[in-house]
């Protein structure tokens, strides 16, 4: 590899305790004969598996940990979140919480929100894939829950939303405009119900306790 990953590194998340990075889509750099350019890491796509494999080596070793260090959740838009002891692959959950040094825990998206979460003092992460219906089912509010039977404190809690589909571009139908609070779906300037995905993962982490000045939401878009 020619050129470092483009990757976000929430302020708000990286100290002498917690380490968390998000991965840009690098379609410029990396792979980009492949398939589908950039760095892929899920195997549930199109890619060969041996490009989508060598991502995750690019990737493990540009961050600095090893591959046998990462717990990866199986994602299905629900609303599990499992406890994690060790590295691997979590079968049908969007949610992944640990206490154990030394583990990564990795959510993929595309369009989707991840939501990284972090209590330096208790040393508890957790991790959650936060797409409409997973955000809308509950995902957050489960995350939290188990972080906090492993010992965190929402009042030390730290969260980055990361980027996803913004408001002016999450077109909707009627029947997912009604799963969210009317103060996020918007009709003004729209055609069609618009939500406000960023916005409502805000509000539900500052519902179940999290400080507003402890939540980072970057604003860039994925559709842009």
């Amino acid at each position: 590899m020619s050129f470092p990953i483009d990757l976000i590194r929430p302020d708000n998340l990286n100290n002498e305790f917690i380490s968390s990075w998000f991965t840009l889509r690098n379609q410029e750099h990396i792979n980009p004969d492949k398939l589908i350019p950039g760095l892929n890491l899920g195997l549930n796509t199109d890619e060969a598996a041996s490009v989508v494999l060598n991502n995750r080596k690019v990737l493990t070793r540009q961050i600095g940990i090893g591959a046998s260090e990462i717990a990866y959740a199986d994602q299905v838009h629900e609303t599990e979140v499992k406890v994690v002891h060790q590295a691997g692959i979590y079968d049908e959950t969007d949610g992944l919480v640990t206490v154990v040094n030394g583990i990564a825990l990795a959510i993929q998206v595309a369009d989707c929100a991840c939501v990284l979460l972090g209590d330096a003092k208790n040393k508890v992460i957790g991790a959650a894939h936060a797409g409409w219906r997973s955000a809308a089912y509950g995902i957050l509010p489960h995350t939290i829950k188990k972080m906090k039977l492993l010992g965190a404190r929402e009042e030390y809690i730290h969260a980055f939303v990361s980027p996803c589909i913004s408001l002016d571009n999450f077109e909707v139908g009627d029947e997912v405009a009604a799963q969210f609070p009317d103060e996020f779906v918007h009709r003004a300037n729209f055609a069609k119900f618009h939500v406000d995905l960023k916005g409502f993962i805000k509000s539900q982490l500052i519902d179940e306790g999290i400080e507003a000045g402890h939540i980072l939401v970057d604003n860039h878009c994925t559709i842009d």
